[in-house]
């Protein structure tokens, strides 16, 4: 077999029409994840028996099912229930922030954990507040504990993003198959969609590492 490199050439503006759905799906969702898993992480640690019972039924049941299964359930189960009918993009970002955020929580749980209680107790018994304690205190050393973890899911949460060709998203993985599908170039295409992706996902975790150098300085 001949390879012709040249279709890459004729097919890169889809495909990176298609990474730009890619990049704002994740984006998106991924702000909204790290809000959500935040959120989540806190309730898990101080949000007393009822928040906390809450936040870890969401975070086992969303990491105890695949993602994909849960936009399935978003696009075609979930207007079924509130009769509605939710766009495939919404979906998808729908899916990354549901998902990503029961990742997130955990990791924000373990970072809160990991500070030494006598910080907290230090604050306190300086008559600070215990939401100035958090945010001042607490908070600040664990933003640079959950850094890199954070960066990890990051980079799944983008790679996940493929799963969305199952309802018709237009992003990379789907501009592919639709490009191969009329030219029948799958290495080409493919090679060129694989390397697409580790454009995205390498400037990502060059982003973190030198976000990563620049804390560990201050």
């Amino acid at each position: 077999m001949e390879l012709d490199w040249s279709v890459v050439a004729t097919a890169l503006p889809e495909l990176l029409a298609g990474a730009r759905i890619t990049i704002v799906i994740a984006l998106i969702g991924l702000f909204g994840g790290s809000a959500v898993g935040a959120l989540a992480g806190l309730c898990r640690v101080y949000g007393g028996i009822i928040l906390n019972a809450i936040a870890f039924v969401y975070v086992e049941v969303i990491r105890g099912t695949p993602m994909l299964v849960q936009v399935m359930f978003i696009y075609f189960a979930l207007p079924l229930l509130v009769d509605i009918r939710i766009d495939p993009f919404l979906a998808a970002v729908i899916a990354v922030v549901i998902n990503s955020g029961a990742y997130i929580a955990e990791i924000f749980r373990s970072a809160l954990l990991s500070i030494n209680k006598g910080l907290s107790e230090a604050g306190l018994a300086l008559g600070m507040p215990g939401w100035k304690v958090l945010t001042n205190v607490v908070g600040p050393l664990a933003l640079r504990r959950v850094l890199a973890p954070l960066g990890n899911q990051f980079i799944v949460s983008i790679k996940d993003t493929s799963l969305f060709i199952v309802i018709g998203v237009a992003e990379l993985t789907r501009a592919g198959q639709e490009i191969m599908a009329t030219n029948f170039r799958a290495v080409e295409i493919w090679s060129a969609v694989a390397v697409l992706y580790l454009i995205m996902t390498g400037v990502l975790s060059f982003l973190l590492r030198v976000t990563e150098k620049r804390m560990r300085v201050l």
